[in-house]
């Protein structure tokens, strides 16, 4: 039984589109509201494996106007005020910063717990056993507590943590961050063996947090503190549609998490736990892929979802065709997903340009197929 750490209050970042997974994911049926790995969407899993971890009344979802009333309705424990709606998109930063600022108002001994909302955690007793322990680093002193990922391959989508001297038997003093490397220094990262991947977890207080952002991008902390003094008065809707936009468009790791590792593994008081709870965050078609044939395991390596299905010398498929036959017949590692009024065919080397469909949908103003 996880006892609730004192004062968490876990923020989960809902307001990505999910580019990557079209055309099953649209602005109003982003990734994070799919049932992926299950029959629990993405931001259901999110909530149900904290939960033990804190009341229903501190969670908090950070999303856009597109999702927050499905997010409502598939998450109905959360408080309704407190799944708010970025007026516009403004990175990371600006969003758990808002919360910071909100929350400080309203509990000044908040310990944030920044979750994203897409992804797969398979031991769920080990990640709120980290979460736990994160939450007490967290809440010490001005502590800022990074879940690192123990890299598998050199992987150059993820940003990466260089760790230094160990705090205790499991966490060690981050050196610095490396936003998304090029394929020669990320396979040196991983062999030099001191490297993890970044989750995008994160544990602060939500003083430190605050103080953080006043440091380092005082203007947008200044923006967002104004926001937060109106928060659960009328007042809020308007300023927080008039002032948000101004704030600046930037990851929390840019904005806050690079200047201030800048300082030194001794200065930063930036710490790293090792994820080892079996994490996938479940990028593109092809992450999808690997994670249901590693639970899985079918012979042929295809993963089919079909009314019926033939194949023959074909292998290391995903083809998600609901309703119907599919016959794969000589076609080996394509990516084929079809909706009522798209059609994507690709290959599991390329998934990770699906992305770039969207791009073109927007420009060409196709706004029924985004």
């Amino acid at each position: 039984m996880n006892k609730k750490p004192a004062n968490f209050y876990p923020v989960i970042l809902a307001g990505g589109r999910g580019t990557r997974f079209w055309p099953l994911s649209r602005k109003r049926k982003a990734k994070q509201l799919l049932a992926l790995d299950g029959k629990q969407t993405m931001i259901q899993q999110t909530v149900a494996r904290l939960l033990p971890l804190s009341a229903a009344e501190n969670f908090w979802v950070i999303t856009n106007e597109d999702s927050q009333k499905e997010i409502g309705r598939q998450v109905s424990k959360v408080n309704k005020k407190q799944i708010i709606a970025e007026p516009v998109g403004r990175n990371t930063a600006p969003a758990i910063g808002l919360a910071a600022f909100i929350l400080l108002r309203l509990n000044p001994e908040a310990v944030i717990g920044m979750f994203p909302s897409d992804q797969v955690i398979s031991d769920e007793k080990a990640y709120r056993r980290t979460i736990e322990k994160s939450a007490e680093i967290a809440a010490a002193a001005e502590n800022i507590v990074v879940l690192g990922i123990r890299p598998t391959r050199p992987e150059t989508g993820y940003g990466y943590i260089e760790v230094g001297a160990a705090y205790d038997t499991e966490t060690s003093r981050v050196r610095r961050f490396t936003e998304k490397p090029d394929a020669v220094r990320a396979a040196g990262f991983v062999s030099e063996g001191n490297y993890f991947w970044n989750s995008g977890m994160f544990l602060w207080s939500a003083r430190t947090l605050a103080n953080a952002l006043r440091e380092h991008l005082p203007k947008t902390a200044l923006i967002l503190e104004q926001i937060a003094a109106t928060f659960g008065t009328k007042k809020f809707a308007s300023t927080f549609k008039r002032l948000y936009p101004k704030c600046e468009n930037i990851s929390i790791d840019y904005a806050v998490l690079e200047p201030r590792s800048a300082k030194g593994e001794q200065g930063s008081s930036i710490y790293c736990l090792p994820a080892d709870f079996g994490w996938n965050d479940l990028g593109s078609w092809t992450a999808l892929h690997e994670h249901h044939e590693a639970k899985q395991q079918p012979a042929d390596g295809n993963l089919i979802e079909a009314q019926g299905i033939f194949t023959l010398n074909a292998s290391g498929n995903y083809l998600h065709v609901p309703g119907k036959f599919v016959a794969a017949v000589g076609v080996n590692n394509l990516v084929v997903v079809e909706t009522d009024d798209a059609l994507l065919i690709t290959t599991r080397e390329q998934a990770q340009d699906v992305g770039k469909v969207v791009k073109y949908l927007d420009e060409k103003k196709l706004k029924k197929l985004v």
